[in-house]
Order: structure tokens, then sequence, then C-alpha cells
């Protein structure tokens, strides 16, 4: 008798079938399918075959699509969601049960939208610079995801590589009594940062005020932690893209003033 994975082994189109969906599930959270093609290495136009179901990739481009999504070569047989490891396995293990609250990676679209945001917090090597930068916040299977680019510029000064892979940072966002934190990390968990968010609720609804920090030893020359001030664009992918262009390293007289005003310069971080 056969089992409903050898069923479906038999039967290319179903292996096409199940391939693209967790496909298009795997891409979901990615803004741009060309900047995703992009990343991959992958044609465009190839791409869109697969996720349509139309056709199947190489044993090396699988691989190299299994690779990039953090997955194995299960999608040919199992929905994505049933192979993935996720953050609430761990999060409602018994050892940690209680101390993080019930559903903690559920993020309510009226506490932290999903779409683009940019950002801006002082330089963590150079006080006279700050950082500003564009995050895309999307939900997959009931959690909050955040993934964004660093500024090249600002590697660029550190001596570090300004590849793509290199650049890329995701964090997933969670839930806390008086906002949200995000912990974001870097592929292979190079370096990583934890964030705390709290709306701005005095003059605008759009904004959020909180602090980042990073993962260093503490005699490493430079801030550890920073202000650091969120702005929600939405889904305006011409005003992303804007925003996305002007990110890097830029001098005080750059920075918005009521961005500066909620960054409050003058006040040593505690």
């Amino acid at each position: 008798m056969q089992t409903n994975a050898t069923s479906r082994a038999a039967d290319p189109a179903a292996l096409r079938g199940i391939f693209g969906t967790n496909l298009r599930r795997l891409s979901a959270q990615y803004p741009s399918v060309a900047g995703l093609c992009r990343e991959l290495g992958i044609n465009r136009t190839q791409f869109n075959r697969y996720l349509s179901g139309e056709s199947f990739p190489r044993p090396d481009v699988l691989y190299q699509i299994c690779k990039f999504f953090d997955v194995d070569a299960r999608i040919l047989l199992e929905p994505v969601e049933d192979i993935r490891p996720t953050a609430a396995d761990l999060l409602s293990h018994p050892f940690l049960d209680g101390f993080f609250g019930d559903g903690p990676t559920h993020v309510p679209e009226e506490i932290f939208p999903s779409g683009f945001y940019s950002f801006v917090r002082r330089s963590f090597i150079d006080d006279a610079q700050f950082t500003t930068g564009l995050v895309f916040v999307s939900r997959e299977d009931g959690y909050t995801f955040l993934r964004g680019f660093e500024p090249r510029d600002a590697l660029r000064g550190q001596g570090l590589s300004t590849a793509a892979s290199n650049r890329q940072f995701r964090g997933l966002v969670m839930r806390q009594e008086e906002g949200v934190i995000a912990l974001v990390t870097h592929r292979g968990s190079l370096a990583a940062s934890f964030n705390f968010l709290t709306p701005e609720t005095s003059f605008q609804s759009n904004i959020w005020e909180g602090y980042a920090t990073r993962t260093v030893r503490e005699k490493v020359t430079g801030r550890r932690a920073a202000r650091m001030v969120y702005e929600y664009l939405g889904h305006d992918l011409g005003l992303a893209l804007r925003m996305a262009r002007r990110a890097g390293l830029v001098p005080m007289e750059e920075v918005p003033p009521f961005h500066a005003r909620l960054l409050r310069l003058n006040e040593e971080f505690r």
C-alpha cells in the first residue's frame, strides 16, 4: 500500500504543485520578487515558473533554494510549515512556561502594522553621524518578522563586506506590555541586536521610539546602545524606495527635527 508521500513522489505534477505552493509561502515575506531573484541568482522568468508549478528546478538550483530559505528537500513532499522549526515551539517550552506570556509571537496589526518603516539612530561607531535605514515588517503563519539591510557606507566604514548576503538582517518581533521588542541578527548569527519600541502618541500615530543595543564586548570602541526612532511608511513602495536610496550615515542636519527631538541627543542614554 502506498503512503501519501510515495504517491506524490510518483506524480511529477503533484511535486511541482507542492513545491510551487511552498515556494510562494517562503517568498511571501519578501516585498519584491525581482529583489529575491537577484539574491538567489535565479532568472525571474524561471523563478515564476517554479512559483506557478509549471517547472521544477535542477538539483543544484533546488539545493541553492533550500540553503537560502533554510529548509530541506522535504519541501517537495510536505507543507513548509510542517518541516520548519518555529520560534513558538521554543518559547512555549515547559521550562519557559509563564515567562513569555501567552502567544508572545502574536503581535496584532493595530499594535505594530505590517509594511515599511524608516528608522534613525545615532551611529554606534561615530557620534557625529546618524544611521538611517529601511525595514519591512511582515506576518507569516501567525508570526511577525522584520527584515532589512545595513547601509553600505556603515559597513564600509568598519572594513566589513558590503555584499547583500552580509548586509541583510532579519528578526522576530514579539509583544511587550509597553510596545514591541525585536531580536535581530545577521545570517549565521554573526552579529545581533535587541530592539525595543513603544508608540509615540503625543503628536503622530505613525512614530515609534525606543532603543537598540548591539552584542559586542564592552572593550570594543563605540556605543553599544543608542536611542532609535521608527516611522511607519505603510505599503507605499515608491516612498519606501526613496527612503532606501537615502539610507546610510548622515549628519545631524539631515535628521528630521521631530525625530532628533525624540532621540534626546543632549541626554546620555541610560
